[in-house]
């Protein structure tokens, strides 16, 4: 079985060496094609930090395992890590945090037994880096939640779950701020959890899921969060285990999955061969289970397990009183280890049964969406304008060109509602947003806003505008503070 491999930047190749070292002891059956990715590709005037080779190949083998990889600073130019997985999809971003004897923390000091899986939606939210300047003092960042994409990483969370014999599935959002988006994304969790009565689902909000992780991380299981709270939820997981060097990531999409060490290239010990491998080793052993090769993959396991039980580490953990082993020394430790097993925490050892990937060739792009079930009819519209005026001001100049089709209903400033009623003590900058709703609900059309979008733009500079829908006579917008 042939797999795309990228050694990544920094420490990339040497732990990726040290990995692949590993698995050529043990006889993994795989075959390596290495890719072109990561800094020195965006240097050569890739944007996307991948050479076209490469992109080719991967999606001809449909598995990549990479090391970490730096993005340029100050060159505009995306994360090719994050390009790679919205590229290819790979809607699910798994990590597993576990225990490990021999990493002492403050959980393994109390005999507190650490198991959590983090499923973290890896395409949309304000990952999508799309952001505009809508005047010089006021940023914005979209933030796009579906419900076919929320619907794809929470029927693998659940999934996933019932194979390792979960028994608690929880859903991590802020939905009580964000009830819409969010809103969307905890309504797709208890809609797919009917389908899965045997496991224990239920909902925390993200600071509380915080709070309660660094409190008591044992009553976790399973936790499903958006891309932006799921990836700050993640790291902070590793901080409980040890850190980013024994965090795991598999990237899983329909048609490619991406497996990789989540932390960075470490530019200041690389080619000193004294990097920890064991987070991608991790990730590697992921990726063999997803192949099929479950005993490779507990045997490997189970001699890293066993090597760090006996206090063999690398420079950055473990007990200072016993010398530190270099990234080859450390991976010849768990070579030697091999058939060996830990006193806690062993591997099941199931005979490899390989999954030889399966090569998409897709004439078009697929396109994910449900069944629209209600009618959609138009509303209003949010105008976002550029002023330097007081709020009545604005409001005088907005009212000048309601058509007899709208009414203006409210106008607000960083999403708090400063007309008609409002604060004086309302700190304000250059931009509102003026609500225009029908009057009576009645519906519109987009010409119609169109209309009032021309006869504003006399007054204002228009930085931006939100089309106001209703599906089944509810409304799909959110209100102001203080509306």
């Amino acid at each position: 079985m042939k797999i795309a491999v990228a050694k990544g930047d920094g420490i990339g190749p040497e732990i990726m060496q040290a990995v692949l070292s590993i698995f050529e002891a043990n006889k993994v059956p795989l075959e390596y094609e290495y890719v072109d990715m990561g800094k020195w590709v965006f240097d050569k005037g890739f944007s996307n930090g991948m050479t076209p080779e490469a992109q080719e190949t991967i999606e001809k083998l449909g598995i990549l395992f990479k090391g970490p990889m730096e993005t340029p600073k100050g060159k505009g130019v995306k994360s090719v890590n994050v390009t790679a997985r919205k590229t290819w999809n790979t809607y699910a971003n798994k990590r597993v945090f576990q225990t490990l004897h021999g990493v002492d923390t403050v959980f393994s000091k109390a005999g507190i037994h650490i198991d959590v899986t983090i499923v973290r939606e890896n395409i949309e939210d304000t990952y999508g880096g799309i952001e505009h300047m809508l005047t010089h003092d006021v940023a914005l960042s979209r933030r796009f939640i579906t419900r076919p994409g929320s619907m794809q990483v929470i029927k693998y969370a659940f999934e996933m779950a019932r194979k390792k014999n979960a028994k608690r599935i929880t859903c991590g959002h802020k939905s009580n701020i964000m009830k819409i988006t969010d809103g969307l994304f905890l309504e797709c969790f208890y809609e797919v959890a009917k389908e899965y009565p045997e496991l224990k689902a239920d909902d925390v909000i993200v600071d509380d899921l915080c709070m309660k992780l660094v409190t008591r991380p044992d009553l976790f299981d399973v936790v499903v969060l958006t891309n932006l709270q799921g990836d700050i939820v993640s790291d902070l997981c590793a901080g409980l285990v040890g850190g980013l060097g024994f965090a795991p990531s598999a990237n899983i999409g329909d048609h490619i999955c991406i497996f990789e060490a989540v932390h960075g290239t470490a530019p200041d010990i690389m080619g000193k061969n004294i990097a920890n491998p064991t987070a991608l080793l991790l990730s590697g052993l992921t990726m063999l289970r997803h192949l099929g090769l479950m005993e490779s993959a507990a045997t490997i396991e189970n001699a890293l397990l066993y090597t760090l039980e006996q206090g063999i580490h690398t420079g950055d953990f473990g007990d200072k009183a016993i010398p530190a082993l270099n990234t080859t020394e450390f991976a010849n430790a768990i070579i030697s280890n091999f058939g060996k097993l830990p006193a806690q925490g062993g591997k099941p050892t199931w005979p490899n049964k390989p999954i030889t990937p399966t090569t998409f060739k897709l004439e078009k792009n697929p396109l994910i969406m449900s069944k629209e079930m209600e009618e959609e009819v138009i509303v209003g519209v949010d105008m976002f304008i550029e002023s330097f005026e007081q709020p009545t001001a604005v409001a005088d100049k907005c009212l000048k060109h309601t058509l007899d089709l709208f009414k203006l209903v409210t106008i607000s400033n960083r999403g708090t509602q400063v007309w008609p009623k409002g604060s004086i003590f309302t700190n304000l900058v250059n931009q509102y947003r003026c609500r225009f709703e029908s009057i009576g609900d009645a519906p519109l059309t987009q010409i119609d806003i169109i209309e009032l979008y021309k006869r504003l733009s006399v007054d204002f500079k228009i930085c931006s505008t939100e089309i106001l829908n209703m599906w089944g006579g509810k409304k799909a917008y959110s209100l102001a503070q203080g509306q």
